[in-house]
């Protein structure tokens, strides 16, 4: 079944965002970014440690190339799948049917041979594209753009995890708002319709829910003000935290987050390679849902529910885009949900991850706009995350 049989039978919208030539560029932008990551990295990188939050970056070049031969080349109308240009590829680097566990032990070919693989495909997409350009392809090189993004941001996370030097240091810094804004009685439109561009299936369908009067901070936590929290021993107090954020707590032994330490008194940052002080105009980055929920009730607050978050993004005082910020609500299905052509985009992690909204300082700007529903297990510190506050219900 091709893909505009799927639209007509899930309400899926195929619409082209960018013309052929356009999504050859943008393609061809990100490639260049990923390269430029795969140039930072250090001796004996290519494989890394044996993480369970992280991928080995030589699958993980090699998946981000076999995921735009799949969808861009090897779709077919019947529904089945051509052979790719490189012999097993599928059982390299498919990453619904390779345990993640396995990935390291894979008979992985070396660089080299997945430059020459990465050239072919980006060489084939971009005469198909100027060839062939149609609907079902531009929607699938459209996700192929964004699945490649959303990798170089998982390469990003890992730099920042194992202290590796980035091609260029991230801007962190915004300046931080201590005011909080009153929003009254009202609804909002979560999720998004057929006229928005491209969307992701989790975004399905828009529909309108109320939302009671509110109070949000207008800026994200910053980092002197999470400080105060764990200079107040908010990590020993478990009433502050919910059970599994005790759970998670204990097990961890986490007192501080964790890429900080203290030096002669004063709270330090690592920033990939390099310590940094604290900053008022910088937001909290790197704390899990937990310790997130935590400080929030330190504060006699909690975290926004999705409804509230989008309701205060109306307001011009309201400042995003510098961190992924934890909602309170967990990252569930909308009515009617049905999944896209790559089913496993959002449905195996509903329920068991967090919802986030917002966009960090490594996040392409195509994918900060505020119906982008990003998901991560609630005790991931790793990624660009941190939170604001609003008011208790």
């Amino acid at each position: 079944m091709g893909y505009s049989a799927l639209y007509n039978m899930n309400r899926t919208r195929p619409i082209a965002h960018y013309t052929a030539d356009q999504l050859v560029g943008r393609l061809t932008q990100a490639r260049g970014r990923l390269r430029a990551l795969i140039a930072c990295l250090p001796q004996g990188g290519w494989l890394g440690p044996r993480v369970a939050h992280l991928n080995p970056p030589l699958w993980e070049y090699g998946h981000i190339v076999w995921f735009q031969e799949r969808w861009c080349l090897r779709e077919r109308s019947d529904g089945r799948c051509g052979d790719s240009l490189l012999r097993g590829a599928d059982a390299l680097y498919d990453s619904s049917s390779v345990p993640h566990g396995i990935r390291w032990d894979l008979p992985l070919p070396q660089p080299a041979a997945v430059d020459d693989y990465a050239d072919a495909v980006a060489a084939a997409v971009a005469g198909r594209l100027r060839s062939g350009f149609d609907s079902d392809l531009a929607y699938f090189a459209e996700l192929c753009l964004y699945h490649e993004l959303m990798h170089i941001e998982a390469w990003w996370m890992a730099f920042q995890s194992l202290g590796y030097a980035p091609p260029a240091l991230a801007d962190v810094a915004a300046p931080q708002s201590v005011q909080r804004l009153t929003l009254p009685d009202g609804e909002v439109e979560l999720g998004s319709g057929p006229d928005a561009g491209f969307i992701f299936d989790n975004e399905k369908w828009r529909h309108t829910v109320p939302v009671s009067a509110f109070d949000i901070d207008a800026s994200p936590v910053p980092e002197t003000a999470f400080a105060e929290f764990v200079d107040a021993g908010g990590y020993q107090h478990k009433t502050l935290w919910s059970e599994a954020g005790w759970e998670w707590r204990t097990a961890s032994d986490a007192s501080h987050p964790l890429y900080w330490r203290q030096e002669k008194g004063s709270w330090q940052v690592r920033r990939f390679d390099r310590w940094l002080p604290l900053h008022a105009d910088v937001p909290m980055l790197h704390v899990n849902r937990y310790e997130a929920e935590a400080c929030a009730a330190w504060q006699g607050r909690r975290l926004p529910t999705a409804a509230q978050w989008l309701r205060a993004t109306a307001r011009p005082e309201f400042q995003w885009g510098k961190a992924w910020e934890w909602l309170r609500d967990p990252f569930v299905p909308y009515p009617g949900f049905e999944p896209d052509p790559y089913r496993d985009y959002s449905q195996p992690w509903f329920h068991t991850h967090g919802e986030l909204r917002g966009g960090g300082p490594v996040t392409d700007g195509s994918l900060k706009y505020p119906g982008f529903r990003n998901f991560y297990l609630p005790d991931r510190r790793d990624p660009f995350a941190g939170f604001r506050t609003a008011s208790a219900d």
